[in-house]
C-alpha cells in the first residue's frame, strides 16, 4: 500500500562534506508522487526526485542533481524513510546537503515515528512488503558489479536479504561481515542506530579535498591504530551494519527495491548505484 505522512516534521543539523547548517523539513505527498527534495533556499526551487536518473556524483556519499541545483548524502533519510513504508514525501531543503545528525539513520526514525502515516497509525514495514510479493516478482539471474575485489551483486531469492562484508587494515575494524532480513529483524533496532565511521589517517586528506568538513567526533566513529577514538560502539560490528544502511539508501532510489539476496564486499555508492541501474534496467526490459 503506498503511503505517506499525515503531520510534517522538522529536522536541522550539519551536512557530513559541505559543513553547512540545513534545515530539513519531512512533508505528506500526494499518491504516486514518490519521494522527492525541494531546495526552498533557492529562487525557483527546483525539485529533485529521488530517482537513479538524477544521481550525479557517488563519492563517500549520494548526490542527487546537477550544480546549484543539488541535494549530497541523501542516503540516510531515504533509507529510513523506505524502511518506514513512507513512498510518497515532499522534503524540503533549505541548502545543498541533508545534515548527518548523529551519523546514522535512527534520528531520522524516531521523527518519522513521531508521525502518522497517512493510512493509519505509523509502523515499521518489511521492505519486502513495498514489493510485488508475487514470485513474478524476482528476477531471473544473478546481477553483479565489481571493481578490483570489492563488489556488490542481487542473487534471486524468496525474500529480501541484505549481506554485507568489509576489511580494514585497522584491528578495531578488521574483517565484519553481517546479514540482515527486514521479516527477521526491525531496521529500526538492527541498522538505523549504526553511525558512519572513518579512519583518523584519513581525516586530514579528505578535507584537502574539501569532504567531510562537517565531520566530527558527534557526528561519526573515528578509530585509530590503537582503537576508536569516541567509544562506545552501538554495536560491536556497526561499522557494517552501517554500510547495509547505505546500500538500502541507494537501493530505494529505486522506488521499490526489488525482492533479492544483495550481497557486498567492501563496496561503494558508486557500485550499489551501478547495481540499482542494472537492476532497473532489467525491470524496465521486463515490462517492454
Amino acid at each position: 500500500m503506498t503511503q505517506t505522512l499525515a503531520n510534517s516534521f522538522e529536522l536541522s543539523g550539519v551536512g557530513l562534506h559541505s559543513g553547512i547548517a540545513t534545515k530539513v523539513r519531512v512533508l505528506p505527498a500526494l499518491a504516486g508522487e514518490g519521494r522527492y527534495f525541494v531546495r526552498v533556499d533557492l529562487p525557483e526551487q527546483p525539485i529533485i526526485p529521488a530517482k537513479l536518473e538524477v544521481v550525479t556524483q557517488t563519492l563517500l556519499s549520494t548526490q542527487l542533481g546537477e550544480n546549484a541545483q543539488s541535494v549530497r548524502t541523501v542516503e540516510h533519510l531515504l533509507a529510513a524513510l523506505t524502511a518506514m513504508g513512507v513512498h510518497d514525501a515532499r522534503i524540503e531543503i533549505d541548502g545543498p546537503e541533508v545534515p548527518l545528525l548523529d551519523g546514522s539513520a535512527q534520528v531520522w526514525v524516531k521523527a518519522i515515528a513521531g508521525t502518522r502515516l497517512g493510512a493509519g497509525a505509523i509502523h515499521e514495514l518489511p521492505l519486502q512488503a513495498q514489493d510485488s510479493p508475487s514470485p513474478q516478482s524476482l528476477f531471473p539471474s544473478p546481477l553483479s558489479v565489481y571493481h578490483g575485489d570489492a563488489f556488490v551483486c542481487a542473487i534471486p531469492a524468496p525474500e529480501l536479504r541484505f549481506t554485507y562484508g568489509i576489511d580494514f587494515a585497522v584491528p578495531a575494524i578488521g574483517n565484519q561481515w553481517y546479514s540482515w532480513c527486514p521479516s527477521q529483524e526491525s531496521f529500526t533496532e538492527a541498522i538505523a542506530p549504526a553511525r558512519t565511521f572513518g579512519l583518523a589517517s584519513q581525516v586530514e586528506e579528505l578535507r584537502a579535498k574539501g569532504l567531510i568538513k562537517g565531520g566530527s567526533l558527534e557526528n561519526a566513529l573515528v578509530c585509530d591504530h590503537d582503537g576508536w577514538i569516541n567509544p562506545p560502539l552501538r554495536f560491536a560490528n556497526e561499522p557494517v551494519r552501517h554500510k547495509i544502511l547505505d546500500l538500502v539508501g541507494d537501493l530505494s532510489l529505486l522506488g521499490n527495491i526489488p525482492i533479492a539476496h544483495y550481497i557486498a564486499y567492501k563496496a561503494s555508492h558508486n557500485l550499489h548505484i551501478q547495481l540499482a541501474k542494472l537492476l532497473q534496467a532489467q525491470r524496465g526490459g521486463e515490462e517492454s
